[in-house]
């Protein structure tokens, strides 16, 4: 049992059982995969932690088509997350002087038809997405009546959906959450916005509660472990998620590092510029190599290599003519690598070694992986509605039984965090925060 609480030791929620609540609140509506829903746990609890980070990482909620729940994630984002302030129909002007005075959760719905629209919001949002995802970033506009430039600052959690990708400069500060149509066999709780802001209300004031407790100064003070093969941005927008999931200790810090590796990894998170792509080609044509000559190509050949991939873009570039080796040498002299005369079992001409490659796949791709990463989505098995089980040591007030799950007793008692929880144990959780 938790120790009484006391003027000298405030009680505060337990930051695992938070993620918990979190994790489950969001399975709860969304059909998503474990590794998704690990990660939107930790990102919710760092808006309300954003006064100890450095760096945020966007979420880049991401669909093929519509209908596969992309507005619903922002929605039942909006009910839990700090200061939400969702920006349908915002002018540019109203935007920034938004985040300049609240510092809110930006949560923005149909990105990809803002980018292709008024041209002043499509730029001001840009601009605003290419700074504000680190302390301090800020961008300079004119503003009247004496036209004087103003520095706004842009820092703060931001949530963005949209069909298809959004800019490369921005999809590199966010984690890609790929949405699917449900199918239907898969089964999730109908949201109705009313029922669900009275459901999360005990939520909220955790969230509220832990927030305004110790564990900020702690979490301004981790400096995690990254797992092996992030980039430098990605341990960047990375940081404080993993600095909230070493804090909440148990199966945390395993569990978001794997799930942050996995989205990091999606086949839609990669960086998909042409220049990446052509490098990831190559790579996958001198992988399914073998024999004498499997470490060298001719310029044709590797040219003729690319256009017979599926799915790139190399059979219709120059008008549907395909690649050719002059605009193959073209595509790579960026990367220093330029054909040169080799030898093969079939005689001499100008080409390429696997070798002439290995320093631009290990410097622009991430890592190869054996095992599939790509995020299977599929419904997840929350149990009994109760988003906590008890949790040692902490104090939960008894409730009376209600048949609504909506009037679940709230948690009176926890205990204080200032440091990561050590347990040898599986973790449990908290009683009825919703």
């Amino acid at each position: 049992m938790a120790p009484d609480a006391s003027p000298e030791q405030p009680m505060y929620p337990d930051t695992a059982a938070l993620l918990e609540a979190c994790r489950k609140w969001v399975h709860r509506f969304m059909v998503l995969s474990h590794e998704q829903g690990n990660v939107i746990a930790a990102w919710i609890l760092h808006t309300w932690a954003i006064e100890a980070a450095d760096s945020t990482p966007y979420l880049d909620i991401t669909a093929p088509e519509k209908g596969c729940g992309k507005s619903r994630l922002l929605e039942v984002l909006e009910i839990v997350v700090r200061k939400p302030v969702k920006t349908g129909g915002m002018s540019a002007a109203a935007l920034m002087r938004t985040v300049e005075a609240e510092s809110p959760t930006l949560l923005l719905d149909e990105v990809d038809a803002t980018f292709k629209g008024n041209k002043e919001v499509a730029e001001a949002l840009r601009g605003m997405l290419n700074e504000g995802y680190r302390r301090g970033g800020n961008i300079r506009k004119c503003v009247p009546p004496n036209w004087d430039v103003k520095a706004f600052r842009v820092f703060s959690p931001k949530a963005l959906a949209g069909i298809g990708r959004v800019p490369e400069t921005i999809a590199s500060r966010s984690i890609t959450v790929e949405m699917r149509r449900k199918k239907n066999t898969e089964n999730v709780e109908n949201f109705r916005m009313r029922d669900a802001r009275i459901d999360a209300i005990p939520l909220v004031e955790s969230l509220r509660s832990w927030s305004e407790s110790p564990v900020l100064d702690t979490l301004k003070a981790a400096r995690p472990e990254f797992p092996k093969g992030f980039t430098d941005r990605q341990e960047d927008v990375s940081e404080p998620l993993l600095a909230i999931a070493d804090l909440a200790g148990g199966e945390w810090p395993k569990a978001i590092r794997h799930s942050l590796s996995v989205l990091f990894r999606s086949a839609v998170a990669e960086d998909s510029s042409l220049g990446t792509t052509l490098l990831r080609d190559i790579r996958s044509i001198f992988v399914t190599r073998s024999g004498k000559d499997s470490d060298r190509l001719y310029s044709a050949a590797l040219a003729a290599a690319l256009c017979e991939i599926e799915g790139s873009p190399w059979s219709e570039w120059d008008k549907g003519r395909g690649l050719n080796p002059n605009a193959l040498a073209k595509r790579l002299k960026p990367f220093h690598i330029h054909p040169q005369t080799i030898r093969t079992s079939g005689g001499t001409g100008k080409g390429y070694k696997r070798e002439d490659f290995t320093e631009a796949w290990e410097r622009y791709l991430p890592p190869q992986c054996d095992e599939a990463v790509t995020p299977v989505t599929t419904p997840v098995d929350i149990g009994d509605y109760s988003p906590f089980k008890p949790v040692t040591p902490v104090t939960v007030t008894d409730g009376h039984s209600r048949e609504s799950p909506r009037e679940s007793p709230l948690v009176t008692a926890v205990t204080p965090v200032t440091a990561p929880l050590e347990q040898e144990e599986p973790k449990r959780f908290l009683q009825g925060v919703m």
